[in-house]
């Protein structure tokens, strides 16, 4: 779809990756407009800027903008209030590149004057400024820990700054030609850089050394993007769409796309949204990536002939280190990182303030600025997590040309299970069956050979222990018989309906016992702080990915008997899970969310409420900032689900009293 969103030429442009539907455009208009993706009309347009706009990114939660201008100021607002934030000023030059912290409030700007600065957008000064860049800084990238900044320039380096310790960490050379973008894989140490000189490089970050290097393009490279698994890298090129894996180089998949000078790219419902620009015009595009090879497919000829194709790692294991977030404090920054005079670093004067003054949002489109910028005491807000995909695109269309090959769903069912497996299956469905029909029952039943079905009548919460099966019906297991007097079966005919069952019932405990084995392998690996994070090493995230929530109890059962193992990371990844098993059906999944919520109010309620009264701290300490996004996160997993807790403490029973005590624990939340 094309839109004109400038009266002038469109000179920037980004998409928001939480979401995959908010489109900011920049222009030598001078204005900022924020669009929804698939949509004709402008919902905001930001004012202030005097100078076109160069650089423009949206941070994580998709609530704050930064604009880059020209003339080297740059503007921070708040899109839900729909106002003016900050005004930035220091740069002297073009600011070529801006990227937000992961979670602190922090905004990192490069610029043609070769400077990177590091804002505190709270205390509106800056805190550092990086000098190593020889000319104009064309990318910048926060490491997704929030510890390092990747920084990519027209002198044909990378360079890997540490945050903390105020220095560079490494300078990656090897490029020919300017480094348009780079981009950090969600879980490993692994850097991707593109350039002019048509290469895409991969950088080991525990190394600090090339993986590898892609060579065959005939255009430069104008952006880059990690699929949210990390199993490829999607390469925007003038014409091409093209799917990369690095060990060893190879290109899995291209997909034509005449989106020239695309800008950036998101991923959201399994659809890759592209954006592009020319004069006025901004055209978006949508790529469906279920019809994407990513893996494990015949390489299109970027393998050298003398070298053996390494078979692709296995799911769940890395070829490098991940990032962790160990809790060791920020240490003070070296001499080499040049601090800011006073003047930089004071507050805004009263010409700044006038000119924040001048910076409006003008909302043009209120019906769409409600639906996407709700205040943020809304139970919901949009774009939603879950939005609905973009319409398929013709099958005519070059996006459409390349269908990947799905893997047969029945395979496990296919392969030959062994016989004392078949027997001990079977004798316990007999067994259920026989108790089922021997168990005394006062009300009439009906004949056992109706096919007629009938409405099950099942607890709402059912008991974790019990003496016969809930909501089976014997009828489902046996044949329908067209005579109700004929009440015995043939032994083979009623072996042969049990039999019916049983390949689904192995596959869906063979599934069981791979995601037990898979949650246990990854407990088993690595250090307990480790397992507790980042995902693959993290046994509490792997089994919420597993999504099954029997994995996440038997999991939850083992980390409550020793408290020493919750962790303020690991609350962030449970309490969602939590909120699930207070609303499930299954008493046993209710007690252990009681259990394992009543762990965390009574060790982290009092810290978290601590950590959120206490003032901002002076400067940079990333430890701090990295606690404080946690504790707000858990703030408000916990605000949402002491309104199921005040909901269930009015059962009876065992229930009733779980909830009334968590109740009076969460009392301070109110």
């Amino acid at each position: 779809e094309e839109i004109t969103a400038h009266s002038s030429n469109v000179s920037s442009l980004v998409l928001g990756k939480s979401s995959g539907r908010l489109l900011a455009t920049g222009g030598d208009d001078c204005r900022v407009n924020i669009w929804s993706v698939n949509k004709p009309n402008c919902i905001m347009s930001l004012t202030g800027h005097t100078t076109p706009i160069e650089s423009l990114q949206i941070n994580t939660n998709e609530e704050l903008i930064v604009a880059g201008s020209q003339s080297g100021s740059i503007r921070v607002w708040d899109l839900e209030a729909a106002k003016i934030l900050r005004t930035l000023l220091g740069h002297k030059a073009n600011i070529c590149s801006l990227d937000f912290h992961p979670f602190g409030s922090f905004v990192a700007s490069g610029s043609l004057d070769t400077n990177i600065k590091l804002w505190d957008v709270r205390r509106k000064g800056c805190v550092f400024r990086y000098k190593g860049h020889t000319e104009a800084v064309r990318c910048l990238r926060f490491s997704p820990d929030g510890k390092w900044l990747a920084s990519a320039a027209d002198d044909h380096t990378v360079k890997l700054w540490d945050l903390a310790a105020g220095k560079i960490m490494f300078e990656f050379t090897g490029h020919t030609g300017p480094v348009n973008v780079v981009e950090f894989h969600p879980n490993e140490y692994l850097l991707a850089s593109g350039s002019f000189d048509r290469t895409v490089r991969f950088w080991d970050l525990e190394k600090f050394q090339v993986v590898s290097c892609i060579e065959e393009e005939a255009t430069p490279v104008r952006c880059v993007l990690f699929n949210p698994d990390g199993c490829c890298l999607y390469s925007g090129f003038q014409d091409s769409l093209r799917v990369y894996g690095w060990e060893p180089e190879r290109c899995f998949d291209v997909v034509l796309v005449n989106w020239g000078k695309v800008a950036d790219l998101s991923i959201c419902n399994n659809q890759l949204i592209g954006v592009s620009f020319a004069q006025s015009t901004v055209s978006s595009f949508v790529v469906d990536l279920s019809r994407v090879t990513k893996s494990g497919s015949i390489p299109h000829g970027l393998i050298r002939d003398d070298e053996p194709l390494v078979p692709p790692t296995p799911t769940g294991s890395s070829l490098r280190r991940i990032y962790d977030r160990p809790s060791t404090s920020c240490s003070k920054p070296q001499s080499r990182v040049k601090h800011n005079s006073e003047s930089e670093r004071r507050s805004p004067s009263s010409e700044d303030d006038r000119d924040e003054k001048e910076s409006k949002a003008e909302i043009q489109n209120p019906e769409d600025y409600k639906e996407i910028f709700q205040p943020k005491n809304a139970i919901c807000r949009t774009p939603p997590r879950n939005n609905e995909p973009f319409p398929a695109p013709p099958e005519d269309e070059p996006v459409a040309a390349k269908e990947a090959v799905k893997p047969s769903q029945a395979v496990d069912v296919q392969t030959p299970l062994p016989k004392q497996e078949f027997v001990r299956t079977v004798l316990l469905l007999l067994e259920l069956l026989s108790r089922f029909l021997l168990q005394p029952d006062p009300v009439q039943r009906p004949p056992i050979a109706s096919s007629t079905p009938l409405p099950r009548t099942e607890p709402s919460v059912i008991p974790a222990a019990r003496n016969e099966p809930i909501g089976l019906k014997v009828s489902d297991f046996l044949p329908a018989v067209k005579n109700q007097s004929q009440t015995e079966l043939v032994d083979e005919e009623a072996m042969s309906q049990i039999r019916k069952g049983h390949d689904t019932m192995c596959v869906v405990l063979t599934s069981r016992h791979k995601n037990l084995d898979t949650v246990r392998a990854v407990w088993s690996t690595g250090d307990i702080k480790a397992r507790m994070w980042r995902y693959p090493s993290n046994s509490v995230d792997s089994a919420v990915a597993i999504n099954d929530l029997s994995v996440v109890v038997d999991l939850l059962n083992i980390v409550n008997q020793k408290a020493s193992l919750w962790k303020l990371d690991l609350c962030t990844i449970v309490l969602p899970q939590i909120e699930k098993l207070l609303q499930s059906k299954y008493e046993s999944y209710v007690q252990t969310g009681c259990t394992s919520l009543k762990l965390i109010l009574q060790r982290f309620l009092p810290l978290i409420t601590d950590i959120l009264a206490a003032p901002p701290s002076v400067g940079v300490d990333i430890t701090r900032e990295e606690r404080l996004h946690k504790c707000k996160l858990c703030y408000k997993q916990l605000k949402n689900i002491s309104n199921i807790v005040k909901n269930k403490s009015g059962l009876s029973g065992r229930h009733g009293s779980a909830f009334r005590e968590l109740h009076l624990l969460m009392a301070v939340l109110e």
